[in-house]
């Protein structure tokens, strides 16, 4: 029996006011998703009211389509109000969950500080800087001319063998010491605004085996002090103000020969061993004394080969290892751990912070 057009508006009106109870009700909003595809699917109860349009009379169409639209509209405007109130509830309570609590102590950011070798450099280098020394860099890759043969090492001088280094060409290499900056530092030396002073840090390079104390990079600062009547007693005296600095004003220093070919004469410099006061120790070999450092006065061909008159001018120079410091004075068995970016190690040393 077909219904009547009475009938199926009523029927309509009963459909929207069960979606609006149950829109009402939904909690999230797949539940919604739910409530649009019963309502207003092809499986839903309004798509077979809707199939209903071609059994009534002409007149009673409009009637019926108009309580259709009527539906769609209410309908979808009860749809969107409770989207709306879902995603506000739900912003609320997100708010809610990520209070911030002012009162809370903040989070102290962690500072960083200098690196060890750079701490120890520097201290180096405000010591001779007091003395009246200047800080003279100079480039890493550096040419045979000057990082050996000015050094008086002529090519295939035996002393080479202690510096094997790393080679770019026959003529081209990666310094073994930063002696080069001393030579190109004397040829542009004017004497008569005064005598030669300098340092030299840097990095070196020489081929040696990786172990607890030797690296095939390292950190150098070599020392230089050209003029007229330089003697070794300055030398002596300068190193020890520079020991009694680095590890103490109870430390003493001492000489022995060596052998260099950039200097004559040559000579080894010790310091007291700063665990045992000289008294003799496993550290220092019961010897009392640590070796710290390589010194002596200018070779004559060294200054002569930068332009400088032998007969006129002298000088002492000095050479010695960062690291070599730096594990001295706290007391660090193994170079490597400088290299390793371990933080439990670099952590330790925090006296310059950046």
């Amino acid at each position: 029996m077909t219904q009547s057009i009475e009938e199926l508006k009523q029927q309509t009106e009963s459909l929207l006011q069960e979606a609006i109870s149950q829109i009402a009700a939904a909690e999230d909003s797949q539940m919604l998703n739910t409530i649009r595809v019963n309502f207003t699917g092809k499986k839903s109860e309004l798509n077979n009211i809707s199939k209903m349009m071609g059994k009534l009379d002409k007149d009673q169409k409009p009637e019926l389509g108009k309580a259709i639209s009527g539906f769609h509209a209410n309908f979808n405007q009860h749809l969107d109000d409770k989207i709306s109130q879902l995603k506000a509830e739900e912003l609320n309570k997100k708010l809610a969950g990520e209070v911030l609590d002012v009162t809370l102590p903040g989070k102290t950011p962690k500072v960083g500080t200098k690196h060890i070798l750079t701490q120890t450099r520097e201290e180096i280098e405000t010591f001779f800087l007091g003395l009246g020394y200047q800080v003279v860099d100079g480039p890493e890759v550096e040419v045979d001319l000057y990082n050996f043969e000015k050094m008086n090492l002529p090519k295939n001088h035996p002393a080479r063998d202690m510096q094997d280094t790393f080679y770019i060409d026959q003529e081209l290499l990666l310094r073994t010491h930063t002696s080069p900056v001393q030579a190109r530092t004397m040829e542009k030396h004017d004497f008569s605004k005064g005598p030669l002073k300098m340092i030299s840090p840097g990095k070196v390079f020489r081929r040696d085996d990786d172990d607890a104390t030797h690296s095939h990079q390292f950190q150098q600062v070599e020392g230089l002090v050209v003029d007229k009547s330089i003697k070794l007693s300055d030398l002596k005296g300068t190193l020890l103000a520079f020991s009694k600095a680095m590890f103490g004003e109870e430390t003493e220093i001492r000489l022995r020969p060596s052998y260099f070919p950039f200097t004559e004469p040559s000579v080894e410099v010790d310091v007291t061993c700063f665990k045992c006061h000289g008294e003799g120790c496993p550290m220092c070999k019961h010897t009392g004394w640590i070796e710290i450092l390589g010194a002596g006065m200018v070779h004559p061909d060294v200054l002569e080969m930068s332009g400088i008159d032998p007969t006129e001018y002298s000088g002492f120079a000095f050479g010695l290892g960062i690291e070599r410091v730096a594990m001295l004075r706290y007391n660090i068995d193994d170079i490597r751990h400088f290299y390793q970016n371990d933080l439990r190690f670099l952590s330790q040393f925090k006296g310059g912070q950046n």
